[in-house]
């Protein structure tokens, strides 16, 4: 769909009008703009460099972790597992339940602001080694390569009448593509349902299905990102892209081109003088968006589309070294290295992220350290203040909730302490099993002479039977009238 917009708005003297970037217009023109255009698939060109290869062995090892990880068990539990039947949460031999939410909202805080302590420094390092999303899709690049061949061969395929070779070629491709969908989508359920039980229980049909549909669904969505889509997650699905200026200044690390050393732009012969001929650095041979997987000119300058992938470094040192020229026309720098003045890597906003981050750490492991598994609740009967028993003294009754968080079943014996005298009217002992809250009904005495007011503080604890560090204690209210 286009649309014809006139051009009534010009700057006297300049004859130029802004309309979607810059672009020159005379008065009374009408200029056609594109408001829909279709996609146009990149064909994205091998390219080997320093940064091509710490992405490679960065992306492996990261795909190594997400598919072994859940094989790994210590002690017959896997090493994470997210039960959620269960409503439990092992990681690393660790069980989280519900009631660990607060850690839950700490761990995200920590991720949220490592990525802009991080993206502040370095810019869009996360986007360009460690995203499953650039992992995926590169994984993909790579089997389409060693099935269809080179840049050239795959635009040629493309092109080419649909014969048998094609047939077969695209039909091997796509088929390695679900293969590889297929293991993602298996294994991230294997996460939630133990791996080892998973794909026989699957053979065997004997699993509901909603695993089949969250199996496929994840195969699929793996399979049209990482194959179809590409690029097109990273510009228009991803919200990184367009929040990343928030974290951005003149002293971000980032991939950019140097205009000063690069133009004016055109080709020549190697070893001539082409300072002579008025020329820059740059040869203008195009590699650096032949290997982009985004499709951008990075020599535009700064583009959201941008993921910092470094592709057209590598790229373009390599031309540099065989003209001869010195590498780094296209590097990592920041905006005030470009203009020739000094960069700085602490500053206020780096270092109110990186305190923010510290601080949360810090409470996340204080957290998990000083971390018992077991959880106290209790309520006081609200249906009357309170009573005189036979023998004159006073009674409060509670209901006590024993939450036992603890990966093995637990016997709790309950203590009452906080004035003279009190002691409990009911058994104190509770057998609750793993992952169990045991509601425990109580009644509570004390002597009318030991009070001193109407409302005091008690305090309730639960004790392991078996393990004494196995304790929690909460306060409640005791409610009587002192003699």
């Amino acid at each position: 769909m286009t649309e014809k917009i006139p051009v009534k708005h010009i700057e006297p003297g300049t004859q130029k009008l802004e309309v979607y970037g810059s672009s020159t217009a005379q008065e009374g023109v009408t200029k056609t703009v594109e408001l829909y255009a279709s996609r146009k698939k990149i064909y994205v060109k091998k390219i080997k460099g320093v940064f091509q290869g710490l992405r490679r062995y960065s992306l492996w090892a990261l795909m190594l972790l997400y598919f072994s990880v859940c094989w790994i068990s210590i002690n017959g539990q896997q090493l994470v597992h997210f039960d959620l039947p269960a409503r439990q949460f092992h990681l690393f031999g660790i069980t989280f339940w519900p009631q660990d939410f607060v850690l839950l909202a700490i761990a995200l805080i920590i991720c949220a602001y490592g990525l802009f302590f991080v993206t502040t420094l370095f810019g869009r390092v996360w986007c360009g080694y460690t995203c499953p999303q650039t992992a995926w899709t590169f994984i993909f690049m790579w089997i389409e390569e060693k099935v269809e061949g080179s840049r050239n061969q795959r635009m040629k395929l493309d092109e080419a009448d649909n014969d048998l070779s094609k047939v077969i070629k695209k039909g091997t491709k796509h088929s390695l593509w679900m293969l590889v969908a297929f293991g993602t989508g298996l294994t991230f359920i294997g996460y939630f349902y133990p791996i080892r039980e998973l794909l026989p229980d699957i053979l065997a049909f004997d699993v509901n299905a909603w695993t089949y549909f969250w199996v496929g669904f994840f195969t699929v969505a793996t399979y049209l990102n990482a194959g179809w889509m590409r690029e097109q997650v990273c510009l228009y699905m991803c919200p990184y892209a367009r929040f990343q200026s928030v974290m951005f200044d003149e002293d971000t690390l980032i991939v950019s081109y140097d205009k000063e050393r690069g133009d004016p732009r055109g080709s020549r012969k190697r070893n001539s003088d082409y300072e002579k001929q008025g020329l820059g650095d740059c040869v203008d041979c195009g590699m650096c968006v032949q290997v982009c997987p985004t499709g951008i000119d990075i020599r535009d300058g700064l583009q959201y589309e941008c993921i910092g992938c470094a592709l057209c470094i590598d790229a373009c040192d390599s031309i540099m070294e065989k003209m001869e020229y010195d590498p780094g026309l296209i590097s990592y720098t920041t905006e005030k290295r470009l203009e020739g003045k000094r960069s700085h890597i602490l500053r206020p906003k780096a270092a109110a992220y990186a305190l923010i981050l510290v601080t949360a750490i810090g409470a996340f492991l204080s957290s998990i350290i000083t971390r018992i598994p077991v959880e106290l609740d209790v309520i006081r009967d609200r249906g009357a203040l309170y009573q005189l028993n036979g023998m004159g003294q006073i009674e409060n009754s509670y209901t006590v909730k024993i939450m036992n968080m603890d990966t093995q079943d637990q016997r709790f014996k309950l203590h009452v302490y906080g004035l003279e005298g009190i002691r409990l009217m009911t058994t104190s002992e509770a057998s609750v099993a793993s992952g169990e809250v045991f509601n425990l009904p109580t009644t509570v005495e004390v002597n009318p002479e030991n009070l001193t007011t109407s409302s005091n503080t008690i305090v309730f604890e639960v004790i392991s039977v078996d393990n004494s560090k196995l304790r929690a204690e909460t306060e409640s209210r005791f409610l009587g009238s002192p003699e």
